[in-house]
């Protein structure tokens, strides 16, 4: 009965803001994986330590909270540890079939071009060498091409979620406490998966990256609790800001070498390298600064949230493992083009606007399909 008491401090309602945070993700997750594009500069990756991953993954622990822990208490655990897994294995065929379009799209064009390179780029000299073993190893989620990393990170994430959903329930303090201790041994002790081929470990290592999803999934519960910090909004936004400001500086810092010289070296011995694969924790204070500044400036009831204007980052958000899936080919294709047009400025803006109408059209219609049953069952 503890945990009963909780659970009415979950959002209820949907919270248009996950939407709109996810598709904005989704969007520069796809402006991101397209080399030397201009319009990248438009991301949160060239202005600081973390990039739209961190959305993603803490939008995803968050929205997890909300889907599974109201079916918990009303059902029982069992049925949503079902419902659960019944999402994990939606994701893993939709990876597996989005491995082998992929390894297809990337031979395709190897072949069809004439660019061998090509498949070496994309990590796929595996599949050609020991085609049978690659394909054991990517149905266990250890041989992954490039930009095939955030779907394994979420299966395995959501896979033991099932298990830690009572206590974030109920102690969601305590989930952070024990996930921060996680996150703290992986680093100090370097663990992490095993990859393919051999040497080779997961690019976004789930030890360390749980991190994320479990203090967006103790977010959802907390909810109206975290107001309390905000006696201190003041100091708290002017470290965040101060920490952005720092942050944007050493990145602008690395494609412009000016910059670079007026760094300390002592600051670089101690900053670098900031790593990706277990997110460095300058990447996740970057994250929770950025994050607490948009719960300042965003209400969830900011009337610019339902504009039309938005909408299309908003359908994107409502459908993203689709758009996810969409947005990995468009990144290739996309690649292609600009790499056939001498990496123009043209060519770069073209293809990412052109990525962007595509994977709005394709939100627009997966929510158009799934009305339909909705309409039919009400006939």
């Amino acid at each position: 009965m503890a945990g009963m008491a909780v659970l009415p401090v979950i959002a209820s309602g949907r919270d248009i803001r996950l939407d709109l945070f996810r598709g904005l993700a989704l969007w520069f997750i796809f402006l991101d994986h397209i080399p030397n594009n201009i319009v990248s500069w438009l991301t949160v990756r060239n202005y600081g330590f973390s990039d739209a991953t961190e959305i993603f993954v803490f939008i995803s622990g968050y929205t997890a909270v909300i889907a599974y822990a109201r079916m918990m208490q009303r059902e029982g655990w069992v049925r949503a540890a079902a419902r659960i897994y019944r999402r994990v294995w939606q994701l893993y065929v939709a990876h597996i079939l989005l491995f082998v379009a992929f390894s297809a799209q990337v031979a395709w064009v190897s072949i069809a071009r004439d660019t061998p390179a090509l498949i070496e780029e994309m990590e796929l000299l595996g599949l050609g060498q020991n085609p049978y073993q690659a394909i054991l190893e990517a149905a266990l989620l250890k041989f992954r091409p490039v930009n095939l990393d955030v779907l394994p990170l979420y299966i395995v994430l959501l896979a033991f979620f099932p298990f830690v959903l009572p206590a974030v329930v109920r102690w969601p303090f305590a989930v952070i406490a024990a996930s921060l201790a996680v996150y703290a041994a992986t680093c100090h002790y370097d663990w992490n998966l095993p990859a393919y081929p051999e040497n080779k470990v997961w690019y976004f290592n789930p030890m360390a990256w749980q991190v994320v999803f479990y203090v967006g999934a103790a977010s959802a519960v907390l909810g109206r609790q975290f107001a309390w910090l905000d006696r201190f909004r003041w100091p708290l936004s002017v470290l965040a800001v101060l920490y952005l400001l720092f942050s944007a500086f050493i990145a602008l810092s690395w494609h412009y070498n000016p910059m670079e010289k007026l760094i300390p070296d002592w600051v670089t011995r101690n900053i670098y390298p900031i790593d990706k694969t277990n997110i460095d924790i300058l990447r996740f204070v970057h994250f929770l600064a950025i994050a607490w500044l948009v719960r300042l400036a965003v209400p969830a009831n900011a009337p610019f949230l339902r504009w039309r204007i938005f909408e299309p980052l908003r359908r994107c958000g409502e459908h993203s493992l689709q758009i996810f899936c969409l947005g990995i080919f468009l990144a290739l294709s996309a690649q292609v083009v600009v790499g056939q047009n001498e990496d123009s400025i043209v060519s770069q803006v073209g293809v990412s606007i052109a990525g962007l109408l595509i994977m709005s059209a394709a939100a627009y219609g997966a929510a158009w399909y799934k009305r339909g049953p909705a309409i039919e069952d009400a006939a």
